[in-house]
């Protein structure tokens, strides 16, 4: 079945898919505001503002929003992203309308009640600090920062613990204000439903909500930089990251698949030359993000103080070589890894929603699957080899390390091995 997308006279899109073979469905609403949408002052707002949600409404207590959605056994969640803020649910098919009840009043009717503003404050703390203490989590957001210093783009999602402290009532309010209007906001469902029933529930309960415009962008601008945290851990963390494609731009493609094929699984260029042939390591990894205006293509691995130098090397080499010589075996396996992990991951609705809503937001309109699926098969191997040389290129690299990183060779001399 195709996607029908219909938007109220206020701006609010509903995209639903009907998947008739299923008992449940996957609904929410996805807000176009994220981590790049705050001001300095305002950084790890947005989450905030996301965990505030389940803390109480005008018409229900934070239990009271729990209990509502695991009485009739299903679950809800939210998550805070760069660009987007989703609030969703997964229910059986006959409690569609109490979901949607549950998520429109937790968007729209958040009571932000001081006492549990200073409960959640806690909560939002000790997250930092567990992030603070899981350093394969934590290293990503220091390349970010290193990677966009000083810009929206570049700040930690969680925010500051300085800044989470300060939060106050007014500066939840004036977020929601400012973002949080019916032309920023998508309302996405899979399952077994239907889309006329959802319009109309969706007409009664966001049809009077007014618009806000859209918020203004601080263009994100890559320019690389090193960050090095010392501390005595049994490993070094390292990441590396290069600028990417944009999520319009059409070699976002070539690069997933180059990012695949270089790091994607275990046969992949890094795990077999550096895990395996080596050991080296026990996890590394290529990735490839892309958003409104920039991408980022990061590698990660974590290894021995006494390795790190060789690992760091190597990596650079694997990347340089493939632009020598990836073969059309490994451009193909990764062209089909990518296909088949976005065809399983479809057979859930809460998948086939977020994708709705995610591509609604970028394109303005749902692309079939089949269109994502011949964008892959069209990457060709002179592509791939093209991506690769690109990066190694380029003066602009971020690098984190967290560890016993003393030995680790720095930015400059990555640069240099990458050039030569």
């Amino acid at each position: 079945m195709s996607a029908r997308l219909t938007t109220l006279p206020n701006g609010l899109r509903i995209v639903t898919e009907a998947m008739p073979s299923l008992k449940s469905a996957s609904i929410g609403v996805w807000v176009t505001a994220g981590g790049r949408h705050e001001r300095v002052e305002q950084n790890g707002i947005a989450h905030f503002l996301e965990h505030m949600a389940f803390k109480g409404t005008k018409r229900r207590s934070a239990l009271q929003i729990a209990e509502a959605i695991e009485d009739v056994g299903g679950y809800i969640n939210a998550y805070t992203s760069r660009e987007m803020t989703a609030y969703y649910a997964r229910v059986l098919a006959e409690d569609v309308p109490l979901a949607l009840d549950v998520i429109g009043d937790i968007v729209l009717n958040p009571v932000f009640d001081p006492r549990e503003i200073e409960v959640e404050r806690h909560v939002i703390l000790q997250e930092i600090g567990q992030a603070l203490d899981t350093p394969d989590d934590v290293i990503f957001d220091w390349l970010q920062e290193a990677a966009y210093p000083d810009q929206p783009f570049g700040r930690s999602i969680l925010g500051p613990a300085e800044r989470v402290r300060g939060f106050r009532r007014d500066d939840l309010s004036s977020f929601v204000g400012e973002h949080y209007g019916p032309d920023q906001m998508i309302l996405s469902a899979a399952g077994l439903i239907d889309h006329d029933e959802i319009v109309k529930m969706a007409g009664d309960l966001f049809g009077d909500l007014k618009p806000v415009g859209e918020a203004a962008l601080h263009p994100a601008a890559f320019a690389g930089g090193e960050r090095r945290e010392l501390k005595e851990l049994e490993q070094v963390h390292f990441a590396l990251a290069f600028e990417a494609p944009r999520y319009r731009d059409e070699a976002m493609y070539t690069n997933q698949v180059f990012s695949t094929a270089l790091g994607g699984g275990m046969s992949s260029r890094l795990f077999q030359r550096i895990r395996e042939e080596r050991g080296l390591c026990y996890s590394i990894f290529s990735q490839s993000g892309a958003y409104e205006d920039t991408g980022m293509f990061t590698i990660y691995a974590g290894t021995s103080a006494d390795e790190i130098a060789e690992l760091a090397g190597l990596t650079v080499d694997e990347l340089k070589r493939a632009a020598d010589d990836m073969s059309e075996a490994e451009v193909a396996r990764a062209r089909a890894q990518m296909k088949a992990g976005m065809l399983m991951g479809l057979e859930s609705p809460s998948a086939r929603a977020e994708r709705m809503a995610r591509v609604l937001a970028i394109w303005g309109r749902v692309p079939d699957v089949e269109e994502a699926v011949a964008r892959i098969d069209a990457v060709t191997v002179e592509q791939v080899r093209a991506q690769a040389a690109q990066m190694t290129q380029t003066d602009r690299v971020a690098l984190a390390l967290y560890g016993p990183a003393g030995a680790a060779p720095g930015l400059d001399g990555l640069l240099r091995r990458l050039a030569a």
